[in-house]
């Protein structure tokens, strides 16, 4: 505090100066407070140290970092080409002009692809071979530049491995989305979606909605929204064969009554004659 009012009443070169210094404490505070998140969601991260020596998914956010900088100073050549190196070195495609919020964790990352326009909140995980794509078709391209093309994740959000987020749709706040599905809806706050295309369910215990979970996926209490429609058809098919059953016996019925009624009208006129 002392020191920002001496800049404050000082020349312009010492305020300069502050501010510079002041940015470069936020930096590092930013690198640790990401690093921090890898380790609060990934159990085998031991260390800070090993997260920043060997998880691939925190290089490539650092190299996200630095070219979204370059991006926002005009500086985009500059910003592809290194996001291009980033993308050797780690199999992780982010791509500079992507907003990404605080404590974004990428667990494993290969293969993952982040493309120009989404928009991504804090405390986001993201699991192997997810896809935030666009699907804008590739004709007349220039007409969608600076056009909203790729998703928004809303913060909490859990993306599992080798889902596929479609277009400029919104996953809401703690929502999940199941490793390998298909979403290209949007999808509301605290809920999960799996399956193709994604269908949204939520566990029988609504207390855990907002727990992590691995992969977005609720291995436990959490109906599947496929078998529950097979299992409510199979319930109304077995229904129909019941009624089925009881109007062929009534039918059975009748037709005996008629054919009993029939004979003593015939053994009647027979005895008359």
């Amino acid at each position: 505090m002392v020191g920002c009012l001496w800049c404050t009443f000082g020349n312009v070169s010492r305020l300069n100066r502050c501010h510079r210094y002041k940015d470069k404490l936020m930096i590092f505070k930013r690198f640790k407070e990401d690093i921090d998140a890898f380790l609060a969601r990934d159990p085998a991260a031991q260390s800070r140290i090993e997260v920043a020596l060997c998880y691939p998914g925190y290089h490539a956010l650092l190299f996200y970092r630095l070219t979204n900088m370059l991006w926002r100073n005009n500086w985009r050549l500059l910003a592809r080409f290194i996001s291009s190196i980033g993308k050797l070195l780690t199999m992780i495609e982010i791509h500079p002009g992507v907003a990404i919020g605080r404590r974004f964790v990428i667990d494993h990352g290969s293969g993952i692809v982040i493309g120009e326009t989404s928009i991504i909140g804090d405390d986001v995980t993201l699991y192997q071979g997810v896809t935030l794509g666009g699907v804008s078709p590739s004709i007349e391209s220039h007409a969608q530049v600076n056009q909203k093309r790729h998703p928004t994740l809303a913060n909490d959000v859990i993306i599992g491995s080798g889902a596929q987020v479609l277009g400029p749709i919104t996953i809401g706040e703690g929502a999940r989305v199941g490793a390998n599905a298909v979403v290209h809806k949007d999808i509301p706050a605290g809920v999960t979606a799996v399956g193709i295309p994604a269908r949204v369910v939520m566990p029988r215990d609504k207390t855990k909605a907002k727990e992590f979970v691995a992969y977005g996926e609720p291995v436990e209490g959490c109906p599947d929204p496929v078998l529950r429609t097979i299992e409510d058809l199979r319930q109304q098919v077995t229904t129909l064969m019941t009624h089925i059953e009881e109007m062929e016996t009534r039918l059975d019925g009748e037709q005996a009554d008629d054919k009993m009624s029939k004979s003593n009208a015939a053994r009647a006129s027979g005895g008359k004659s």
